[in-house]
């Protein structure tokens, strides 16, 4: 066997997870255009002051509902406000309810399958029927409820996709947990003493992650639509934000008219929601261990 070889073979078996994610990863085209996409919307939306052309309440009444013309590359509305700057800053609004519902579901969502698939019995049973009971509703209806009782605004529309957020992720780590808990390191790890809540969090977290990154990068796109749908019909962010939903229900009085006041919003929504489900496919199929 040359020395190459071996080489090759000792660099293969001490190649780091992350080394090893990107290797699998790079080869998904299609995930890694969406993934650029959507870096390139956080990057825009980051940098909206800089970027847009007009502030996003900046009327203009001698421009009142003009299509999209060189000096507004997307029209204007009811108001004369640029449409391409509004969508500009509305990402901001619509990303930021995203990741911030996301993240917030997915650590709740976790720590109770962590707890119900480590613990088990009565605690486990009762966490699980709780989780049963949020599923049982549809997610747009539970959203609906909880910003109807806790009120309008973008506050409470995170907290309302954060809460039927956290059903699945609770289920792909109590599921996970209750697989790696009968592991030979962790059942080794228990034998000398180590104590629950550092088994939880050092041996059992990690092996929960890839399942829970690939949901919250599909469940991202799923937040921003529902978000949009919230705002649409008046149950969350509220006028005069530039919230893509919200402008969708600005324009709908004006279709037939100026049809590009929802016509842009929604190619919006629609590109980002599509980016997010690529690249979780992309990452599903990278982290994945069962399709390797």
């Amino acid at each position: 066997m040359s020395a190459s070889l071996v080489d090759s073979q000792a660099s293969e078996s001490i190649r780091s997870p992350l080394a090893e994610f990107w290797r699998r990863f790079r080869h998904k085209y299609v995930a890694l255009g969406a993934g650029c996409l959507l870096l390139a919307l956080l990057v825009a939306a980051l940098a909206a002051p800089l970027i847009a052309p007009y502030g996003p309440a900046t009327p203009d009444y001698d421009a009142v509902l003009e299509g999209p013309s060189w000096v507004h590359w997307c029209g204007t509305d009811a108001f004369g406000r640029d449409v391409f700057s509004r969508i500009i800053w509305g990402g901001r609004i619509s990303l930021t309810i995203g990741f911030l519902s996301v993240a917030l579901g997915g650590a709740v969502g976790m720590l109770i399958g962590l707890i119900g698939g480590f613990v088990g019995g009565w605690i486990d049973g009762l966490l699980m029927r709780v989780m049963d009971v949020l599923l049982a509703f549809p997610g747009i209806v539970a959203a609906i409820a909880v910003v109807a009782i806790l009120g309008p605004g973008i506050d409470n529309v995170i907290y309302a996709i954060a809460v039927f957020s956290v059903p699945v992720f609770a289920r792909l780590a109590r599921g996970t947990t209750m697989v790696l808990k009968q592991t030979v390191y962790v059942q080794a790890a228990r034998s000398i003493g180590v104590r629950p809540i550092l088994l939880m969090l050092r041996h059992i977290l990690p092996g929960t992650m890839p399942s829970a990154i690939v949901y919250a990068s599909l469940r991202l796109g799923s937040s921003i639509l529902t978000a949009a749908s919230l705002s649409f019909i008046g149950l969350g962010a509220r006028p005069p934000s530039p919230e893509w939903g919200a402008m969708l229900a600005d324009g709908r009085d004006y279709l037939g008219v100026a049809d590009h006041i929802t016509l842009f919003p929604g190619i919006a929504i629609f590109i980002t929601v599509l980016a997010f489900n690529l690249l979780g496919d992309g990452l599903r199929d990278a982290l994945d261990q069962k399709l390797r």
